[in-house]
């Protein structure tokens, strides 16, 4: 847990009590957790949302060792993968029993539980609010970071065509060697001239933007007529998106929090992946490890993720 707002240096190993689930919940023995951005969020603020544990993690993978009231018995020692309200970075975490999903045959618990935040995020976002849909061009902002590269295959899943923007030619090349149509270093190419050129001057169809706002009004030049700009992180005061060329495109520009949502609709975003993403996560949708660390050491892998060398997911390992 970070002990104050800060750096990497501010997380702390701490003892204590294990907690108990209470009515709807299931208590995971964890065996690994997935390091996410919200993470280093969380970190660098120094508290979460209200109400919430200071515990850092919201993706486990482990065995349910204890339920609460109501859930049913056959789930005590199934072996899980879980979003959680945090809590993930422990040896033991609470997640709601109605958002386990059963630890898929042939994945690794660091594979299992690098899955469940992207995969839910991927669900709110590009189906549920970006309607991603055959045909498509769908470009992602951090085309190597987890949510990026879980992203490259998700999409393939739905029909679409993905491009993706990324720091260097390496990036570039591991995004395209993942399934991607193209990868354009931003660093040394106009990423919205190269979306024009690689779409025959259609523009791409929806925008998966991961870095909060610094493309602003480059994105509406990037989209096609009718387009759907999606945020996943948000934009500082000085960023704004320029009204009148997100009216003459008709776009649509939306964005949401993940954890902010009531159980209900996680529930059936649960229920959704359930039927339609999960039985092709040992195939398609396996998921790209970075690097691996021991819990005690998720300083170590924080500072990793800020870097931005990573790519493909971090994870953090309980044995």
């Amino acid at each position: 847990m970070p002990e104050c707002a800060g750096g990497p240096e501010v997380l702390r190993v701490q003892e204590r009590p294990i907690p108990e689930p209470q009515p709807g919940q299931v208590l995971i023995r964890v065996q690994a957790a997935g390091i996410n951005r919200h993470d280093i969020n969380q970190r660098t603020r120094g508290h979460g949302p209200a109400g919430s544990t200071d515990i850092l993690g919201l993706e486990v993978a482990g065995e349910v060792v204890a339920i609460g009231a109501g859930v049913d018995a056959a789930l005590q020692g199934r072996k899980v993968a879980a979003l959680t309200d945090g809590g993930g970075y422990a040896d033991n975490a609470l997640a709601e029993a109605a958002l386990l999903l059963d630890w898929p045959e042939g994945l690794s618990a660091i594979e299992a539980a690098a899955l469940p935040e992207a995969l839910f995020t991927l669900q709110l976002n590009l189906v549920e609010l970006g309607r991603l849909g055959t045909g498509d061009w769908l470009l992602i902002h951090g085309g190597t970071s987890g949510i990026g590269m879980a992203g490259i295959r998700f999409a393939a899943l739905r029909g679409a065509r993905t491009l993706v923007t990324a720091g260097t030619d390496a990036k570039c090349a591991r995004a395209t060697e993942h399934g991607a149509h193209s990868a354009i270093n931003y660093r040394n190419a106009d990423f919205v001239a190269a979306v024009k050129d690689i779409t025959g001057g259609h523009g791409t169809d929806m925008i998966l933007d991961t870095v909060g706002g610094q493309y602003a009004a480059r994105n509406i030049e990037a989209l096609a007529p009718d387009g759907r700009l999606v945020h996943l992180s948000p934009a500082p005061p000085e960023f704004c998106v320029p009204l009148g060329a997100l009216m003459a495109k008709r776009a649509r520009v939306s964005g949401a929090l993940l954890r902010a949502l009531p159980l209900s609709r996680k529930t059936a975003l649960a229920e959704a992946i359930r039927a339609d993403v999960w039985p092709h996560v040992s195939t398609t949708l396996r998921p790209v490890i970075d690097r691996v660390f021991p819990l005690e050491d998720a300083a170590e892998a924080h500072r990793h993720m800020d870097s931005g060398t990573h790519m493909g997911k971090i994870v953090l390992s309980t044995g």
